[in-house]
This record gives structure tokens, sequence and C-alpha cells, in this order.
């Protein structure tokens, strides 16, 4: 069993990325209950074979950012003993990338009590979109 995220403190100093999160080598640069920013470095291994980033790599940070931001935002407001669970996850593409350095932003588009909904854009060293997404959450407040 893996040591759960302590979510009640959002000091991104204190964020430090496990599991598939590390792997991808995501790095939580600022985490509030409105939104999360997280960065990572291209390397060979999220390439897919034809040399650019695998698109499974947005899906997944994508996917990181935008359940870390309904997280803290529903412990903060809603239950401290609450967690989120994806339900949707509807990432595009838009640009080709081989290397760099690219930023996840998160934006929250609704908060409710039963649902979340999260745009997370990707954004490369100069600012240019990369892939954004949208994940709805599933809000689970009962033990």
């Amino acid at each position: 069993m893996t040591e759960k995220i302590d979510v009640s403190n959002s000091d991104a100093s204190d964020w430090t990325a496990r599991g598939f999160d590390a792997e991808l080598g995501l790095q939580y640069a600022e985490v509030t209950p409105d939104a999360v920013r997280a960065e990572f470095t291209v390397t060979d291994k999220l390439l897919q074979p034809f040399g650019i980033v695998h698109g499974g790599v947005y899906c997944a940070v994508i996917e990181s950012v935008a359940s870390i931001s309904g997280q803290v935002w529903l412990v903060a407001n809603v239950t401290p003993d609450g967690h989120v669970v994806g339900v949707n996850n509807s990432t595009d593409f838009l640009r080709a990338v081989q290397t760099g350095h690219m930023t996840a932003q998160s934006k929250p588009i609704h908060r409710g009590r039963r649902q979340q909904l999260w745009e997370v854009d990707i954004s490369d060293e100069n600012g240019k979109l990369i892939a954004q997404g949208r994940v709805r959450l599933q809000n689970i407040t009962e033990s």
C-alpha cells in the first residue's frame, strides 16, 4: 500500500510526485484550492517510436494535475475526509514536441457537491499551447 498524500497543506514545497507522476518527472510548483501548476521536462522515455511526446503522457499529466486540483479544493471547501476519482478525461494534442520543458496549469470550470470539471493547459517554455484537456471528477464524500 502506498502512502496517501496529505492535501491539508497546499504549500507546493511539500508536494513530491509519487508513483506514475514521479516516472513522468512531474514536479508540483504551485498547489492551491483554485489552481495547480506542475512542470516536467521531456526525456527520451516520454517519446513514442516516432520521436515525439507520447499522447498518453499529456493525458496522464492532465489527469494528475486535475485530480490534485479537485482533491485540494474538496478537502479545503467540502470535507476533509473526501476524495475524488476521475470519470472522464478528454485531451487534445495541439503541437508535436520532441524536447523541452513543459508547464501544466489547471483552472476550475465547475466545482459542485457531486462533481467537478477542471481544464488543464500544457505549454512549452515559450508559452505555446501544446495540449489541453478537461477532466471530470466525481466527489466521494462518504466513507
